[in-house]
């Protein structure tokens, strides 16, 4: 009786040891495995142009100084480029398949998040420019009227001062494509196939299906929510460093990229090249590091976020028999 106890208790013993050790272990599935930069314009494209630069330049230099500080802080990231050189993505000829190419690339590589660097500009000329203003009046002799009824008459004709206007205009502004029912999005999204790690990826979906149409809605919702955070947060770390920001704008119209990739996508005006001292600043090296430390911090911000205190238990269930 006793060695059959003894049995008992070492054959639980043996139970308890293997369940213990090939215990499930909760893991955190990753949030973030590609990101895709695009530096905005390039090529036969500059973008708008300051005093000294053009935005295609400068895009160009932040957004691989953002690739590289990317790949320090999180090297489990894979970065996609756009473009690393002076051409448009692709090596487009045109600007629209420039922009054609861009959401292409981005789609083809399922990238997790999307963020675009662009500078800014006003309708007004870089520096400054001249205006005239009324200072005063004068006495002058006109002719009036036409034919016979012409006739001479003294009027008040105003003088006129031209004036130096500094272009004053600087900031930072974040886009965010409007979540509408337009299906746009939503068919960027099954290009990429998004989606497929929380229902069955057995199943082949027909894109054109009221079922595939109310999936791609539902995740455009998604991806709307993160578009708005990640912009956020952007907003939040460049105000942080004294930056003059003008907030998250929502676009519906005339912003391609972010209406035709298939993933949570920020557009990022980092500053007004029109602005003689902006411009300086996004051109020097100090200026362009606070630039990618901001977008740096706010990107740790929404992976953070999105990773939370909740693991996903996945995998790692001891080996299998």
């Amino acid at each position: 009786m006793m060695k059959k106890i003894a049995a008992l208790l070492a054959l639980c013993g043996i139970v308890l040891g293997t369940t213990s050790f090939y215990s499930p272990i909760v893991v955190q599935k990753p949030t973030i495995r590609t990101i895709i930069l695009d530096a905005g314009h390039g090529g036969i494209d500059p973008g708008t142009h300051g005093l000294i630069s053009k935005e295609k330049d400068v895009t160009l230099e932040i957004t691989l100084k953002l690739g590289e500080a990317i790949k320090k802080e999180f090297p489990e990231i894979k970065i996609v480029y756009t473009r690393t050189t002076d051409i448009l993505p692709g090596n487009a000829a045109t600007k629209n398949q420039g922009l054609y190419n861009r959401a292409q690339i981005a789609n083809e590589a399922k990238g997790d998040l999307f963020l675009c660097i662009h500078c800014d500009a006003t309708p007004k000329p870089a520096g400054g420019y001249y205006e005239k203003r009324v200072i005063g009046h004068k006495k002058k002799l006109e002719y009036v009227g036409k034919g016979k009824h012409k006739r001479k008459k003294m009027v008040n004709a105003p003088i006129y001062e031209s004036y130096w206007v500094k272009n004053t205009m600087i900031g930072a502004t974040t886009y965010i494509w409007k979540a509408d029912r337009s299906g746009t999005k939503g068919n960027a999204i099954d290009q990429t196939g998004e989606g497929e790690d929380i229902e069955d990826s057995t199943i082949v979906w027909d894109t054109e299906s009221p079922e595939a149409r109310i999936r791609a809605q539902l995740y455009e919702q998604k991806y709307f929510k993160k578009s708005v955070m990640m912009a956020s947060y952007v907003e939040d770390e460049f105000e942080k460093t004294g930056r003059k920001t003008w907030g998250v704008k929502q676009r519906a119209i005339g912003l391609h990229v972010l209406e035709n990739t298939g993933m949570p996508s920020v557009l990022i005006e980092t500053g007004y090249l029109t602005n003689k001292e902006e411009e300086e600043y996004l051109n020097s090296d100090k200026g362009q590091d606070e630039v990618v430390t901001n977008i740096m911090d706010a990107l740790k911000r929404y992976k953070q976020s999105l990773e939370g205190n909740k693991p996903t238990p996945t995998s790692i269930n001891g080996p299998s028999k």
